[in-house]
């Protein structure tokens, strides 16, 4: 007897999900569109799948979760070339980049801070050992070798381990499959902007395999606010450079048994206007700096399914980040450049048992060794750091269909790191439809928890009197959520959510700024709530609003960063076969942020309206031109304040696709 592989399963479900019936909408929490081809018409599917919600495929009509679903196909139809800008539309975050292409991009999920965000490429931990504070700068990622973003919202350390307290964030690349293709895409446009990808793809004799290649520059878009540039002083935009390579080979020897490889290298630039710290109050640097970025991500992994129903992965994880930054880079006299090495090693396994139809468990292991290695040379810098911590896991989660129309998920996580000891989490999802109305009512409970960071735990800044703290304990939180969905006839779906979470032990300055304790706490709670409407076969829309209230409970505060209201919306169009058109709206409000050099520690940021347009018109079957213009209105906004958004920008190019 042979027994599927773990793709063929995914396929089959797909498929099977297609047919069930009921309204044709997307669920409240999946992308408005479909992943099909480029020219098919836009179609809004019952159900998309989720994997980051369980851990295995599974429709999110049956999960409890909140978690939003980006297919290759809505990033293809918006043209978006950068994992930032496809963020925008999600509910329930905020994208923070320091201004244009390349800019430290931070994510703030649900009034958390933007290091409780768990990130994971193809499963791969994509977080930085080397990074102070231990946020992901989601600025150096592009989307054209990307299958699927998923943005799960909520306390997730139950299955995830430390960083998911606010959320994780997972992104899957494209495997091959069929017949060998090759696809080439040139594009240009404003801010000196001149991109290049291609991808080579296919499966033969069950071996498959794709490889990309990305190059995306911007070599001049403005960033400095005008209020910030002292008179008769020059200014000079950004330019940014960012070479991305990816492959993933799989090979499947037998029916019961795979294996896969996958690695993704990110080689980037960025000049940039730095802060001239020398002066009070602080201001820009007279001549440009410069960050280099190197990023490696490795995954080998084993896939082996002995009997019909129990799957197995054995993974070997290996991440190498190198950071690089030079103030001032043309100044003969500048200071010395820093830099920082991060290293993950992770040890995986993790196995699946159905049960019976509608029931499984999933159960695994982990083990994490990373290190941090910095090099400092300027007098009231850290100097030389080489320091590193490990990590040892176990978790296991259970699914259920106690009864028809019925979903239950429940996971618990038992971590312990060689620093700090152990730490327990865990979560619960169920989720229920209603007979007669078909109501879907939703939630979840979860615990969450975010590890100290190698720096906070070993880096000492003598020159300034701060010293690390060996002796700090994980970040923590408590978050629910409740919602529902309500289909309205075959053409409307419409739903709400709300959410809770309360965030204690957080790792803050101490009250002699001479180090970092566990004294901080938090809340934020508001709702999510949204509209999806087929208007026609070939008219789709989708709106959403958040809205968050945060509150530092040791200051009395609102949290900086984290917009009271959020919109978006998003509609496609595909007149005609071959031709599709695509909008979206962000509406972000007013925010409380602090100034560039946060000389001034709370102000409030007027938040902004974007409105983007994309066209693609396939010419023949290997041909396609396409267009987009961002920002239509060319409004004015900073977002953190002190760097200015790209205005008005209008970009085209072809794409050629041979078989």
């Amino acid at each position: 007897m042979s027994f599927p592989s773990r793709s063929a399963c995914l396929r089959t479900l797909a498929l099977a999900c297609a047919s069930l019936p009921g309204p044709v909408l997307a669920q409240q929490t999946a992308a408005p569109f479909a992943d099909v081809p480029r020219g098919a018409e836009a179609a809004v599917t019952l159900s998309e799948l989720s994997v980051s919600a369980t851990g295995v495929p599974t429709p999110v009509d049956q999960v409890g979760s909140s978690v939003t679903v980006l297919t290759a196909a809505t990033l293809e139809a918006q043209q978006r070339r950068t994992v930032p800008d496809a963020l925008q539309q999600v509910p329930g975050l905020n994208v923070v980049q320091t201004g244009g292409p390349g800019g430290q991009t931070s994510v703030f999920i649900r009034g958390s801070n933007s290091n409780h965000v768990k990130v994971l490429i193809d499963g791969i931990d994509a977080t930085d050992p080397s990074n102070p504070n231990g946020s992901f700068d989601f600025g150096q990622l592009l989307t054209d070798d990307l299958s699927r973003i998923e943005v799960l919202r909520g306390p997730q350390s139950g299955l995830y381990g430390s960083d998911a307290i606010g959320g994780a964030i997972s992104f899957t690349t494209k495997r091959g499959e069929g017949p060998a293709r090759a696809t080439a895409r040139i594009e240009g446009g404003s801010f000196g902007t001149f991109n290049q990808s291609g991808r080579v793809s296919g499966s033969e004799n069950g071996f498959d395999y794709s490889v990309s290649i990305q190059h995306l520059r911007a070599a001049a878009t403005p960033v400095t606010p005008p209020n910030l540039v002292a008179p008769g002083a020059t200014t000079r935009p950004n330019y940014y450079d960012n070479e991305t390579v990816s492959a993933k080979f799989g090979y499947q020897f037998t029916d019961t048994f795979r294996i896969n490889s996958i690695t993704r290298f990110i080689n980037s630039k960025l000049l940039f206007s730095g802060d001239d710290y020398g002066t009070f109050p602080v201001t820009l640097g007279g001549l440009r700096s410069q960050a280099d970025v190197q990023q490696v991500f490795t995954r080998n992994e084993a896939e082996w399914t002995p009997f019909a129903g129990f799957h197995n992965v054995f993974a070997i994880n290996y991440s190498n980040l190198y950071n690089r930054q030079v103030q001032n880079a043309y100044d003969p006299f500048n200071p010395l450049p820093t830099a920082g090495l991060g290293e993950r090693t992770r040890y995986e396994y993790r196995g699946d048992y159905q049960l019976s139809p509608g029931n499984l468990v999933l159960f695994g292991a982990q083990r994490d060794d990373e290190s941090l290695s910095t090099t400092d040379p300027n007098p009231f810098g850290s100097g030389n750091l080489r320091a590193r911590n490990g990590n040892t896991a176990g978790y296991g989660e259970i699914q259920l269909t106690p009864f028809d129309r019925a979903s239950f998920v429940a996971n618990v996580r038992h971590d312990e790191n060689d620093a700090f000891g152990p730490a327990t989490t865990f979560r619960v999802a169920p989720s229920y439809i209603l007979p007669f109305t078909d109501t879907r009512i939703k939630g979840s409970v979860g615990t969450g928890f975010k590890a100290p960071t190698l720096s906070q735990l070993f880096q000492s800044f003598p020159a300034f009197n701060f010293f690390a703290n060996p002796n700090l304990k994980p970040e923590e939180s408590l978050g629910y959520d409740a919602g529902f969905e309500q289909p309205l006839g075959e053409r409307v779906l419409v739903g709400a959510t709300y959410y809770a979470n309360d965030f204690k032990n957080l790792i803050t300055t101490n009250a002699s700024f001479t180090s970092n304790e566990n004294v901080g706490r938090a809340e934020s709670y508001g709702a999510e709530a949204f509209v999806a409407v087929r208007f026609t076969d070939t008219l789709s829309g989708r709106v959403d609003y958040t809205n968050t209230v945060t509150k530092n409970e040791i200051t009395n505060q609102e949290l900086l960063r984290r917009p009271r209201h959020k919109g978006s919306a998003t509609a496609q169009w595909t007149p005609i076969p071959g031709l599709s058109f695509s909008g979206t709206v962000i509406v972000l409000g007013h925010f409380v942020d602090g100034n560039r050099d946060f000389s001034i520690q709370s102000l409030k940021n007027p938040g902004f309206t974007l409105v983007n347009l994309a066209v693609n018109y396939d010419v023949n079957e290997t041909v396609s031109v396409f267009g987009r213009i961002d920002n239509l209105f060319d409004r004015r906004y900073e977002n953190p304040t002190g760097f200015l958004g790209p205005g008005l920008a209008v970009y085209g190019g072809v794409r050629v696709t041979t078989f």
